[in-house]
């Protein structure tokens, strides 16, 4: 009959299998690893001949003038002899006080051949005259191979050219100056949401914004007066994400409650949900050129959906933590989305997977921009806002300066930075020279804290000749560039400073 199998509780089977294992290794587990010899010698020839490849053959050549030196010491005749002219003139190498110029000679007035060594205080013209000084030494029994020798010659003389080569000094590198651009000022201030404002987007005719906040709503201003010209409800949570179309009369929004919609603006209602985040949805941004929406959120992921059929097409997953912002263009990398697990990544929308992960940043990233003109981008960090080159995301340079939580990012293609943060700061920056021109924070609304003026998005409008910021105390403020200033009134404070380059 078969017996009962005993059921031990996982702790015992665990420690007895690590008693097994213990058993099994305890006898050698102080033993070295064994020598391989082979593998030694290998390693051996590969690191000689990676690191001293260019000078290897000076050894065997100093081995055979040692054979040479020995053998003429000791007095023996050789029936092949051979004439080998040390020429001291030339100066010393730094690498070998003793290494000197050969030449091979093949005949010899007096018809045996001798090792001949000229004396360094000797003129050009002496060598070539028989009253030099010399001194005869024999060789025998070693093989020289006149092409050794030769190959030698040419190396002394190319290293003696090198050497004797004045070498310029470098010029440490300067930090060039600084395009002027005009100060912006503070314009107009606009109320009427009732909680934080948290995204804006400006539609392709300029003539209305809209911005999304925590009072879930999302209304539509007229952008010449500033007046109220629509709210929509549907949201049950915050608005964090605005996008119009330019291609269709399509307004799409995301927000906390995990909903991505699209709203027709001809007739003001909702008429697609696009459902799958597991989480808030933080941004959202549409592609430029394909009927495709992209959206990210608190799931660490980013979601590719069909603008028309609703489906999810792809889900981009490779982020470690929230992902809280994602930006999309024409040309490669498609999708482009900045986390708060300190990296970029820029995905290859036709494979579906990452072309290349940017680590530079220590700090969260919040907010990415991209250049409209040229083929860069910048994404914004507490630690640095750091500019990039596509396609791969070279690193082209920070902008240090703006010490805080960097909220959101705007760029404008006459090379103006702007950034906003958590304190309620906003800075310009030469997008060039990653010049800080200005520094400005807007009072807050009267019957606000003061802890209450954090930036939380920022745009231009499409002449960009106004640029739009959200804000904690629950307004939106619009502000212009300073029609009056000039270069004599707003001089550019620059000092030419000596650029520390950093690698990262």
């Amino acid at each position: 009959c078969l017996q009962d199998i005993t059921k031990h509780s996982m702790h015992t089977l665990v420690f007895r299998s690590l008693k097994r294992t213990h058993d099994m290794f305890i006898s050698d587990q102080a033993a070295p690893v064994p020598n391989n010899e082979a593998a030694s010698k290998l390693s051996h020839s590969v690191k000689a001949v990676s690191e001293y490849g260019p000078v290897l053959h000076m050894a065997k050549d100093k081995k055979k003038t040692a054979k040479i030196s020995a053998a003429s010491t000791n007095g023996t005749h050789s029936k092949k002899k051979f004439t080998l002219l040390f020429n001291l003139q030339a100066k010393p190498m730094s690498f070998h006080r003793d290494f000197c110029e050969f030449s091979y000679c093949s005949t010899n007035p007096n018809g045996d051949s001798t090792l001949a060594i000229m004396d360094a205080n000797q003129s050009d013209a002496s060598k070539t005259s028989t009253k030099g000084k010399r001194y005869k030494l024999y060789a025998s029994n070693v093989n020289v191979n006149p092409s050794d020798i030769q190959r030698l010659h040419e190396t002394n003389k190319a290293l003696l050219a090198v050497n004797s080569r004045p070498i310029a000094p470098r010029k440490a590198q300067i930090m060039p100056k600084p395009r002027w651009h005009a100060p912006w000022k503070l314009y107009r201030v606009i109320s009427g949401h009732l909680g934080w404002v948290r995204c804006v987007a400006f539609e392709p005719g300029n003539e209305w914004f809209v911005t999304g906040s925590n009072d879930r709503t999302i209304k539509i201003w007229d952008l010449a007066s500033g007046k109220l010209k629509l709210s929509l409800t549907g949201h049950i949570s915050s608005v964090r994400g605005l996008a119009v179309s330019d291609r269709n009369p399509y307004l799409f929004s995301c927000g906390e409650d995990k909903m991505v919609k699209c709203w027709d603006l001809e007739q003001n209602k909702v008429v697609r949900h696009y459902h799958g985040h597991l989480s808030a949805c933080y941004a959202l941004d549409l592609h430029p050129t394909i009927d495709v929406l992209v959206t990210c959120g608190r799931d660490s992921s980013a979601r590719v959906w069909d603008m028309r059929t609703k489906a999810n097409i792809m889900t981009l997953s490779g982020h470690t933590n929230t992902v809280a912002d994602v930006k999309c263009q024409a040309a490669l990398p498609e999708v482009i989305t900045a986390s708060h697990d300190c990296t970029v990544r820029l995905w290859d929308l036709a494979a579906g997977k990452t072309r290349s992960c940017l680590t530079n940043h220590k700090k969260s990233i919040r907010s990415i921009a991209m250049h409209p003109t040229q083929y860069t981008f910048a994404s914004g960090a507490p630690d640095n806002i750091k500019q990039w080159k596509f396609p791969d995301g070279d690193f082209i340079q920070n902008m240090s300066g703006h010490n805080a939580i960097v909220n959101c990012l705007a760029l404008s293609s006459d090379g103006v930075l702007v950034s906003g943060a958590d304190n309620g700061t906003v800075h310009l920056w030469d997008w060039r020279t990653g010049y800080n021109f200005q520094r400005t924070k807007a009072p807050v609304q009267p019957g606000s804290l003061d802890s209450e003026s954090g930036v939380f998005a920022m745009c231009f409008d499409k002449s960009e000749s106004r640029l739009v910021t959200c804000e904690a105390d629950k307004t939106i403020k619009i502000y212009k560039e300073d029609d009056e200033a000039s270069e004599e009134s707003h001089p550019v404070n620059w000092k030419p400073e000596i650029v520390r380059k950093k690698r990262f």
